[in-house]
């Protein structure tokens, strides 16, 4: 490797962005010379933005299982390599790699205008239940509501003149459009000065996607709920940080490559949370995959991906050295359920 392990990661976004532009720029532009919307209905609106083809392939059947017709779909393609065929009843737009919160806005004040709620939802956040939209449907019937989250924030909370409340996220949240667009003016963009509690050991961090807008309006009075721990873990299933693993996977030209990005740091760097945060995405991907082809009949190729073998062999030879678990767990529950689910 031509960069040290630690500071690849960071390289490998930026290229990326950068390579994809080419398949992915003229549409973008061809988007915003015409900004194309939903048609007014009742549903809402759900989005999702997307870098590896076989993730979209898993998370729109589950959404075609379990929520039917009952929300209209647009996926941003950030990777150029989706067909629209494969995601009958969508909207599959490709588009450059712009921030989360960019896209979240655009989707929010354009492509969803026409609509009283819009749901933002990761990709590998799997929606697996068909209770959902009759549960979003219950919240925002309650006065004040602006937005209703699935999956939370947990290391931190809102300290607001004295009450606490959960950061809502953009993992996997409606809103009302009604208040966050039309009365409220809001964005979804980051922002400096978070010093909110939390329980990571930091001081002062970065307001994340949404948190900033969250914070304003609760600070106004309004209600941003979150659903219960129990009520969530039924509705969804989900990785974390397989981004990163996904951007590995680009890079690389070989499973060798691969298996060296995990082989050759020294010992003491498994005490941090970012490789064996890269290896859980790297378990989680290999699930997708076989997954993905289950539902497609085709196999989407990722020639740097090692087997899954191979990868739990090096999770036996450092876990003795991993600090926290969450990661591993999140990727084993969620491979588990998305097999009884699909």
């Amino acid at each position: 490797m031509a960069r040290p392990y630690h500071k690849l990661l960071q390289y490998t976004f930026k290229r990326f962005s950068v390579l994809k532009a080419l398949k992915t720029g003229i549409p973008t532009i061809a988007y915003y010379a015409r900004r194309p919307a939903l048609p007014p209905s009742e549903k809402p609106a759900l989005c999702t933005m997307n870098i590896l083809p076989p993730m979209m392939t898993v998370w729109y059947h589950c959404v075609r299982k379990y929520l039917g017709d009952s929300a209209d779909v647009w996926i941003f393609d950030c990777s150029g390599k989706l067909d629209p065929m494969d995601f009958p009843g969508a909207r599959v737009q490709k588009f450059l790699n712009f921030y989360a919160a960019t896209k979240c806005d655009e989707f929010l004040y354009s492509i969803a205008k026409n609509r009283r709620i819009g749901i933002i939802c990761d990709d590998d956040i799997f929606l697996l239940s068909n209770k959902i939209i009759p549960i979003l449907q219950r919240e925002f019937a309650l006065p004040n509501t602006a937005s209703v989250s699935l999956r939370p924030r947990p290391w931190w909370h809102f300290d607001i003149h004295g009450a606490t409340y959960e950061a809502s996220s953009s993992y996997c949240t409606a809103i009302d459009r009604n208040i966050f667009c039309d009365k409220e003016h809001l964005s979804l963009k980051p922002a400096e000065g978070n010093n909110h509690p939390n329980t990571i050991g930091k001081g002062e961090r970065r307001y994340d996607t949404f948190d900033k807008a969250n914070e304003i309006l609760l600070t106004k009075g309004y209600r941003c709920a979150v659903l219960p721990k129990e009520e969530r873990e039924e509705l969804i299933a989900g990785f974390s940080g397989m981004s990163g693993g996904v951007m590995l996977l680009r890079y690389f030209k070989s499973v060798d490559q691969t298996l060296d990005y995990f082989l050759s740091p020294p010992k003491r760097a498994w005490g941090g949370n970012m490789l064996h945060g890269l290896l859980a995405a790297m378990l989680g991907i290999n699930c997708i995959q076989e997954l993905a082809e289950k539902i497609s009949g085709k196999a989407f190729p990722l020639p740097s991906l090692p087997d899954r073998n191979t990868l739990e062999k090096i999770r036996k030879d450092h876990e003795h050295l991993m600090p926290k678990r969450e990661a591993m767990g999140w990727m084993e529950e969620t491979c588990e359920r998305l097999r009884k689910a699909i």
